[in-house]
């Protein structure tokens, strides 16, 4: 059976933490670095939607990528092709925010690991700076559509929740009020900031491994979300710069940037407030569709729908990527999060998806399957519907699965000391893969595994620059010609 992934026909569907390499804020206090007043939300202009198809035996799967070559993904060990031609197009003018003027690729001056003991000092006078329109590369080769959340982390006694009213061990959401009373609470207290997030997570991750020419051109990463324009937001878009990644959304005027603050008792539970502020707005503006047009691969994060009203931001951002012949990543952010937007989900991942991430959990739940169901049946499953879907399974490893059949990769070894962010990083390891060519699907989650481990390995969710040269360097990416296909088998996946 083979299936088209390129073919001008519409897409099928189916019916139906964050502790990211801290760094110290020592210089303000605390509740100075946010606004005094929460914003308020905007519309997002009405979609277009896709005609959706009931798959049937021997479908043929569709997309709309022309100029695109996607790889031969074997089901085995058989080669893939290289997945993207070398157009480029140039990139138009807008006003967009960001850091400091820097060609992709390259490291700033000291250590480019800097963020866990590094002293930041957030200068309020840099909010809104952006870049000029030529530093830009002329194309994205991800695009990441997520939250955009500072973490605030830090460890307290019982006594501190209890004055504050705070269950220990809950997660919950805290208005604006809510907030600021708690970093008040909090000043003076040891606490750590960064940039988090788990798309964040998985975007670091990809720059820092694609940061260097190995294996192909270094790579440009790019993500847009929604910052207010506080000195949080000029935060969070300075260290995911730092990092390589260049957050391009204007900060909302006024707004107020989103917050997760985690507190740890000596007892090791972790507390979790949340505070969405701007994030919680998504827009489909002007330089958000310019993005889009511009990347090879746009991946959407799920957490964006729990907020209101972004399903529409999301739909119009899918639908414009495949059309100027990028790819649609989808991650499935958490179970509970697919249990409540069940149906959009699916309606995502029907119309435009063309890979998923989701650990085991998240895959029986795409499938309403119960814990009983092994995670190949779930892969399997989901992979009659969606072209490729990465499913982890925690020690136990992991698969990929293409038209039905599930390829097992086994975990790479490590001494595990941080389980947190594993995931983030198995998913940069199969965006890095495809946009290498790694040559099978073996060989592509095998570099995923090696990424997850080397971060379950050290503490903290993020990919440091010295492991991630290291892993890139020791992979050697086949590029085979796209006319290759014709001497492929049945088990292949066509690039016609």
């Amino acid at each position: 059976m083979s299936f088209s992934l390129l073919s001008p026909a519409s897409h099928f569907s189916f019916s139906s933490s964050i502790l990211a390499a801290p760094s110290h804020i020592r210089n303000p206090p605390l509740f100075s670095l946010l606004s005094s007043q929460p914003s308020s939300s905007s519309s997002t202009p009405p979609f277009t939607k896709i005609p959706r198809h009931d798959p049937g035996t021997g479908i043929t799967i569709s997309h709309n990528c022309a100029n695109l070559f996607l790889p031969y993904m074997s089901i085995a060990n058989e080669p893939l092709h290289r997945l993207f031609s070398s157009r480029s197009s140039s990139y138009s003018s807008c006003s967009i925010g960001g850091g400091e003027d820097r060609v992709a690729g390259e490291e700033e001056d000291g250590d480019p690991d800097d963020d866990e003991d590094e002293e930041v000092v957030v200068d309020s006078s840099k909010e809104g700076t952006r870049p000029r329109p030529s530093s830009l590369p002329e194309r994205w080769d991800v695009l990441g559509l997520g939250q955009a959340m500072v973490d605030f982390s830090g460890v307290v006694d019982g006594e501190f929740l209890d004055r504050l009213g705070i269950e220990k061990g809950t997660r919950k959401v805290v208005n604006h009020e809510e907030r600021g009373r708690i970093l008040r609470a909090m000043d003076g207290c040891s606490y750590k900031a960064a940039a988090g997030g788990s798309l964040s997570n998985s975007l670091v991750a990809l720059a820092r491994l694609g940061g260097q020419p190995i294996g192909g051109p270094a790579l440009n990463v790019a993500m847009v979300g929604s910052i207010g324009s506080d000195p949080l937001g000029e935060f969070y878009r300075a260290k995911l710069r730092r990092a390589n990644v260049n957050f391009l959304s204007a900060p909302v005027k006024d707004g107020t940037t989103g917050t997760v603050i985690v507190l740890t008792t000596p007892d090791a539970q972790r507390t979790m407030l949340a505070y969405q502020g701007t994030s919680s707005m998504v827009d489909y503006d002007p330089c958000l569709a310019s993005c889009i047009g511009k990347t090879r691969i746009l991946v959407v994060e799920g957490y964006l729908l729990e907020l209101p009203d972004t399903i529409k931001t999301i739909k119009k951002a899918c639908e414009d990527a495949r059309r100027s012949g990028a790819l649609v990543a989808v991650t499935a952010s958490d179970v509970s999060c697919i249990e409540r937007h069940y149906d959009d989900f699916w309606e995502i991942m029907g119309n435009y998806a063309d890979i998923v991430f989701a650990n085991s959990n998240e895959a029986r739940a795409f499938c309403h399957f119960s814990s009983k169901e092994s995670p190949i049946s779930a892969t399997r499953y989901l992979s009659h519907f969606v072209p490729v879907v990465s499913v982890t399974d925690g020690p136990r490893g992991s698969y990929i699965g293409v038209k039905g059949e599930p390829v097992y990769i086994p975990p790479s070894l490590c001494v595990p000391v941080d389980t947190c962010g594993a995931g983030d990083a198995y998913a940069s390891g199969i965006l890095y893969g495809i946009l290498r060519g790694v040559s099978d699907l073996k060989g592509m989650g095998t570099l995923a595994a090696r990424v997850a481990a080397v971060v379950v390995g050290q503490q903290g969710t993020r990919l440091r620059v010295q492991d991630a040269v290291g892993l890139a360097e020791s992979f050697t990416f086949h590029h085979e010609s796209s006319s290759a296909h014709s001497d492929m088998g049945s088990d292949q996946i066509s690039s016609l």
